[in-house]
């Protein structure tokens, strides 16, 4: 099957977040099961021809409202024999960061996306390349599959491409002045509500699940959640109305990379059988973040600081959890608000308490691999890597129950020693710090915790099992009919 994979953003070349991380581990996966798979993704300024080994194979022209512009092609590779398109376009993608700076989004993010958009199925067309199945990503992508419905429709490269459009964040949707809509190229037909139109707004995420083959999210019960009022951002009414082709399909990590048995980036190595060398990374961890070294348990968080991620309940749980005898390691950026209060916090507990304003990827490495637990309390996460990262590196678990974090971890049951992590289902403090209580609890019942690490160290949440869900998912698309 030749299958063209569509993304803003593609780990290693340029990350801002998960969908970078899948990006760049699905389609190895997908080619390790015998599939012609290929990538196409901007040019973005921080991937360097040089550096990556690029090599221009091509340029043609986009079309973008009633003119055209120009966009060279850049070739590379991702892992043994992925290639790797690049959209070159200086005045869109050489620019400092992906979408805009810490302060607002790029005004003409409109404009550089639909390019992008348009840009894709143009790329086949040039490069006569005949992709069974167009797999878009996100809100960047999505008119993709609109572009393919109503103007590729009798291409011979692309009348039978199928598209799968898959969302990993709904609460992101590509919301822009209908203004915008002349530089798609489509006519005001399409501002309707059963097209595009999105409060008097253009919605490109609408597009692509209005208008993709097939929807998939990341995750079973994120896919029903977003069909509710609570998660659907309004556009629940359009996901029920195509829930007949609505699929879960969660995400994996990378085992190669997340390996504590043999990752020599960690002060120490260890096994779910050898479990010695976990705990000298906590004592390093404890010294590398000026933490007392004690055998308490130590709490860690790899998040962005936003509400999203259950920051405004953590904040209001922080005086009941630093009543217990732990330790709390946060490493992340975000909204200026939960810098200060985390700060704050960690000033007035410092004996406890370390907060990492930055990201920081061996720093995160170690606090998987030297953290007793790891918490995320999301009001709402789609599939989230962090929980699977902590089960192989035998970090427990500590989850609000919602979307991917329900489909992951299991509740331990101390009768049959079953599960891999610690639960809760409300979302309030309170909630939190019952949870975070009992788990304190639990760890000083050393063989019942040390069988609950082992539980999780034995998951396989790799990408094979997820790359093969995702095969099905391509052959169903290509039996359905326009």
């Amino acid at each position: 099957m030749k299958i063209l994979f569509a993304a803003s953003e593609v780990a290693p070349f340029a990350k801002t977040g998960g969908l970078a991380d899948v990006a760049g581990s699905l389609p190895i996966a997908l080619a390790s099961l015998g599939h012609d798979v290929r990538v196409v993704m901007p040019r973005y300024r921080q991937v360097n021809p040089a550096a990556f080994g690029l090599r221009h194979i091509a340029e043609f022209s986009v079309p973008l409202g009633a003119w055209k512009e120009r966009c060279d092609v850049f070739q590379g590779t991702l892992g043994k024999n992925v290639i790797v398109y690049f959209i070159g376009k200086d005045i869109f993608y050489d620019r400092p960061e992906l979408y805009g700076t810490t302060n607002a989004d790029y005004p003409d993010n409109a404009e550089r996306f639909i390019f992008f958009s348009r840009a894709i199925p143009e790329l086949c067309r040039n490069l006569n390349f005949t992709p069974h199945v167009i797999h878009c990503n996100d809100w960047q992508t999505a008119l993709a599959p609109l572009y393919l419905k109503k103007i590729y429709q009798n291409n011979k490269e692309l009348r039978r491409a199928k598209s799968i459009f898959t969302v990993h964040n709904l609460g992101y949707q590509g919301l822009f002045p209908k203004e915008d809509l002349r530089l798609t190229g489509f006519g005001w037909d399409l501002f309707t509500h059963e097209g595009i139109e999105f409060w008097d707004k253009i919605n490109f995420l609408k597009a692509g699940l209005v208008y993709s083959d097939i929807i998939t999210t990341v995750s079973e019960t994120y896919s029903r959640e977003i069909q509710t009022a609570e998660y659907g951002y309004g556009l629940e009414g359009v996901l029920t109305k195509r829930s007949a082709d609505l699929y879960g399909i969660i995400n994996g990590i990378d085992y190669l990379v997340y390996d504590p048995a043999h990752d020599r980036t960690l002060p120490k190595t260890f096994s779910p059988i050898r479990l010695s060398g976990k705990h000298y990374c906590k004592q390093t961890l404890q010294a590398a973040v000026g933490l007392p070294e004690s055998n308490v348990p130590s709490l860690g968080m790899v998040t962005r600081l936003v509400d999203q991620k259950g920051l405004d309940i953590l904040v209001g749980a922080l005086p009941e959890i630093m009543t217990l005898d732990i330790q709390m390691t946060i490493l992340g950026t975000g909204d200026k608000k939960y810098h200060d209060l985390l700060t704050e916090a960690a000033g007035r507990y410092q004996n406890r308490m370390r907060i990492i304003l930055q990201y920081n990827d061996q720093m995160a490495k170690n606090i998987y691999a030297g953290c007793d637990m790891f918490l995320m309390p999301s009001r709402y996460e789609p599939c989230g890597l962090g929980q699977m990262i902590a089960l192989r590196y035998g970090t427990v678990p500590i989850v609000r129950k919602t979307g991917g974090l329900a489909d992951t971890i299991a509740a331990y049951n101390p009768k049959t020693g079953l599960g891999t992590g610690l639960l809760f289902e409300e979302y309030s403090a309170s909630a939190l710090a019952r949870c975070l209580q009992h788990a304190n609890t639990l760890y000083q019942e050393r063989k019942a915790w040390k069988r609950l690490m082992q539980n999780g160290m034995k998951q396989d949440f790799s990408w094979e099992h997820s790359a093969r869900e995702y095969v099905k998912i391509y052959r169903k698309a290509l039996k359905k009919s326009d």
